[in-house]
């Protein structure tokens, strides 16, 4: 019998217009963004339907936009095919706390609160260092390790075969950029983003997470939940706390964590929130796995028509 995992979008996924079309169809929809405004005690998902992008894109509207859309999709998506029966979680950094709470680890409203924190702790992290980050593309992560070794940078992400992100002071990264091609790289560009996510600027924000955390009740997923910073599924709630602290300032291995599904049986694969990033990675990682996307409703339809 098939195994299906859903996947969960990370920051970088935010688009003006998510979910709004969620809530011009669905009651369910339009619940979750007026009990997330209430919650939260601001519009935001205004800012998620209209913008404007400098709003949109801020680290603390960011995380919380898109962990309350990807929580609409997989809520809606329950809803359509409600005898869907789910073998594990993973979200992309952001996308674990979605993830969690998916898998019964946290209740929803508690993971909308720490991510909304987490994203202000991390823009303060951001405004009291000049950090960025690169895509390097074509480089495997021995060569990427060397190059940010060098360089002084850290490597941020392992996204897919061919597909890493590197992160550190922004003064540092133009070196790591050359020091990449030369190398042999076939692209590396710096990214629009606020700050050195990943990497030990981000350092500050640990405290106030691990804080923030020993206030939010936390128990044993349904089913396992796969740890950014392992690549396996999360032991403890302690070790769920320390991960999830952990993270802010450590490689996401995200390739290594789909190869561990991969690794246990997994087929099938359902990428909840904004975009298809997700998706993508996966066709590097394994083509042959079946990938599903819900963004809207038209692909919340094509999905559950795909996997009743």
């Amino acid at each position: 019998m098939s195994k299906t995992a859903l996947l969960f979008a990370g920051q970088g996924a935010q688009e003006i217009g998510m979910g709004k079309a969620f809530l011009e169809q669905s009651p369910t929809a339009k619940r979750l963004f007026d009990g997330a405004n209430t919650l939260l005690g601001y519009d935001l998902a205004r800012i998620c339907f209209y913008g404007p992008d400098n709003d949109l894109t801020k680290t603390e509207n960011a995380q919380p936009g898109i962990f309350l859309v990807s929580w609409v999709a997989y809520d809606l998506l329950k809803e359509r095919v409600p005898t869907l029966t789910v073998d594990a979680t993973a979200g992309l950094s952001l996308g674990e706390f979605t993830a969690l709470c998916a898998a019964g680890g946290m209740l929803f409203e508690d993971g909308l609160r720490l991510v909304r924190q987490r994203g202000q702790f991390m823009q303060e992290a951001c405004e009291q260092t000049k950090g960025g980050m690169a895509a390097v593309i074509g480089l495997d992560e021995p060569a990427a390790q060397e190059v940010c070794k060098q360089a002084g940078v850290e490597v941020a992400n392992l996204n897919c075969p061919g597909q890493i992100v590197i992160s550190g002071p922004v003064e540092k990264l133009g070196a790591a950029i050359e020091l990449a091609k030369a190398k042999g790289a076939k692209k590396a560009i710096q990214l629009q983003v606020g700050g050195a996510y990943h990497s030990q600027l981000m350092a500050s924000a640990l405290p106030k997470l691990a804080a923030a955390l020993d206030n939010v009740p936390i128990v044993p997923p349904r089913v396992p939940v796969i740890s950014n910073v392992t690549s396996y599924p999360h032991g403890s709630t302690d070790d769920i706390r320390q991960n999830l602290v952990r993270q802010l300032t450590s490689t996401v291995r995200w390739e290594a964590s789909i190869r561990y599904l991969l690794g246990q049986g997994f087929t099938r694969f359902i990428e909840l929130g904004p975009g298809t990033a997700l998706s993508g990675f996966m066709k590097r990682i394994d083509k042959s796995a079946q990938v599903f996307s819900v963004s809207n409703p038209e692909t919340l339809e094509t999905t559950a028509k795909a996997i009743c």
